[in-house]
């Protein structure tokens, strides 16, 4: 029986062909097969390469029967590389399909790490990057978008959105409706000529929209909701104080310190400590 094959999935370049690893090229140059998501994008990069590879296409539409197929050729002894149109597979993208169908077979999947949209678009967006959350692409149908927004609307963390160009208004005001203002990075044509990131607010970044437009492929990354401040009643900033009085502080320190952390007046609180 033949030794079993695996699946290697690989980044592609998001734009600059420059970005395209050597391990990426040499995995590509030794695979039996490569599964692409269109086959015809990927052949101008083996062009390039000057790699010459048999393609099979593999896709949103024929994902479970190709992957099948894909699956029983690694299972005989090929080794198949995954590719996306750009990026990397499986993030927001089919390929996640066929992972999940190699793993229950028990093939091996190894990662040829790439560029990513998300990443990349985050680092550069001057929003916090030690937490975020990767929503993908919001839903064509209203309901459902309006539905995802609204989930979303408590998240702390940064949030990073694939959109398309034609339907960038659209996004920026239901989420201007659904979150208010905040400030977000819209990331455009990353790695390409005419990258930019434009740091602004949504209602900003919503009018440029309607006036100028944003062309080519988009990244939206969105602050955070902000931390509800809790309110404190005079009692409770004043049951804060005597605590601060157990520890050493003086009745009036206690009390001013109260007033800081609690908003409430420092009269207030040191009239209730009295009582």
């Amino acid at each position: 029986m033949a030794q079993m094959g695996k699946l290697m999935v690989t980044g592609t370049p998001i734009g600059n062909l420059g970005d395209l690893s050597p391990r990426a090229a040499k995995a590509m140059e030794e695979a039996d097969f490569i599964a692409a998501e269109d086959t015809r994008v990927t052949v101008k990069l083996l062009n390039h390469l000057g790699i010459k590879k048999p393609l099979v296409s593999y896709h949103e539409h024929n994902r479970l029967e190709r992957g099948e197929v894909i699956c029983e050729r690694i299972q005989n002894g090929e080794t198949c590389v995954l590719v996306s149109d750009a990026g990397m597979p499986a993030i927001s993208d089919p390929g996640e399909e066929l992972v999940a169908q190699c793993a229950q077979r028990g093939i091996e999947v190894v990662a040829v790490p790439g560029p990513s949209a998300v990443t990349a678009a985050l680092a550069i967006s001057g929003l916090p990057t030690g937490r975020f959350t990767f929503e993908g692409f919001l839903s064509m149908n209203k309901k459902s978008r309006r539905e995802h927004l609204e989930q979303v609307k408590n998240e702390r963390r940064t949030m990073v959105f694939y959109e398309a160009p034609h339907k960038l208004e659209a996004t920026l005001r239901d989420m201007l409706h659904a979150w208010g203002d905040r400030r977000v990075a819209v990331v455009r044509e990353l790695t390409k000529i005419h990258e930019e990131v434009y740091r602004a607010t949504l209602s900003q970044a919503l009018e440029r929209c309607v006036n100028e437009g944003f062309r080519g492929e988009i990244v939206l990354v969105i602050e955070g909701a902000a931390q509800e401040k809790k309110e404190f009643s005079p009692q409770e900033a004043a049951r804060l104080a005597r605590e601060w009085m157990e520890q050493g502080m003086t009745a009036s320190e206690a009390a001013r310190e109260a007033a800081k952390a609690t908003g409430c007046k420092k009269g207030e609180i040191y009239r209730i400590m009295m009582e």
